[in-house]
C-alpha cells in the first residue's frame, strides 16, 4: 500500500476517494519506566523509555490505519498524518489518519 503525506502520488491519479481511514492506540505510562524516566529527568537528557513507548504506539496506530484502509478497499492513503492527545494524566492517544483512495497508474 502506498502511503503519502501529500495529496497526490507521482505517476498515479486518484480514481476514487473511499473516505477517512484511521488507526489509534492509547498508551499509559509504565510504573517501572516512569521511575527510571523521572530519575533521568533530574539530570537531563532524552527520556528513552518514553521515546520507545511512543515509537511503538505510532507503529501500532499506523498498522491499524493500514488495516482499516484495506478493509475499505484502498490501495493508497494520501494526506496521512499523526496526532496525539492526552486522555488522562497518565495516558495519551496516538492517532494515524489519512484519506483512503484507489489509484490508477498514469500511462507513461
Amino acid at each position: 500500500m502506498i502511503v503519502s503525506t501529500t495529496e497526490t502520488v507521482p505517476g498515479h491519479e486518484v480514481t476514487e476517494i473511499l473516505g477517512i481511514t484511521r488507526g489509534n492506540v492509547i498508551r499509559a505510562k509504565h510504573v517501572g519506566k516512569d521511575i527510571v524516566a523521572g530519575l533521568r529527568n533530574l539530570v537531563g537528557g532524552e527520556l528513552k523509555e518514553y521515546t520507545e513507548m511512543l515509537a511503538e504506539a505510532r507503529e501500532q496506530a499506523y498498522d491499524r490505519m493500514l488495516t482499516h484502509a484495506k478493509s475499505l478497499g484502498a490501495d493508497a492513503i494520501i494526506g496521512m498524518r499523526f496526532t496525539t492527545s492526552t486522555i488522562a494524566a497518565e495516558s495519551a492517544e496516538i492517532l494515524a489518519f489519512g484519506t483512503a483512495v484507489r489509484l490508477d497508474a498514469k500511462p507513461s
